[in-house]
């Protein structure tokens, strides 16, 4: 099963979400190649001392949604891993249903550039977000290595 498929099927609910989904509470909704979309209730239970949603928290959705869009089009036996991620805040939260839409920009032999935007329930934009990722190889021992 190749990398889409197998993040077709965590959209579809037949396979888990990686673990920090389960611990942080999101789901991937939507899959296609270089596109994912990753959604959360944002409620109390994630909110900061200054009773709104922790920036954290947009930042590891965005961060899934892009990195998914990412693995959605990598070849059997690469991996990737975040170079970079800027994130901005452009409104808070205090509770809402979250759809973070991770689209990739642009794919190079050994990077690509990703970015997410972030709504809410009334489809108003949250937080926007831009990522570089870089390609890795896995090799006989599971380790990851750089794709020279």
């Amino acid at each position: 099963m190749n990398h889409l498929e197998v993040l077709k099927k965590m959209a579809a609910g037949e396979l888990p979400g990686a673990p920090v989904a389960e611990v942080l509470g999101f789901n991937v909704t939507e899959v296609e190649v270089g596109r994912v979309v990753v959604e959360i209730d944002a409620t109390e239970r994630l909110h900061n001392p200054m009773g709104t949603l922790h920036g954290g928290i947009l930042c590891d959705i965005a961060d899934a949604a892009m990195g998914l869009a990412f693995v959605s089009t990598l070849a059997e036996g690469e991996l990737f891993t975040t170079i970079e991620i800027k994130l901005n805040f452009l409104k808070p939260i205090f509770k809402s249903r979250l759809r973070a839409e991770g689209k990739l920009i642009k794919k190079g032999s050994t990077v690509g550039l990703l970015e997410c935007h972030v709504y809410d329930e009334k489809q108003s934009l949250v937080a926007h977000s831009t990522s570089t990722c870089m390609i890795l190889k896995g090799n006989s021992t599971g380790k990851r290595s750089k794709i020279e």
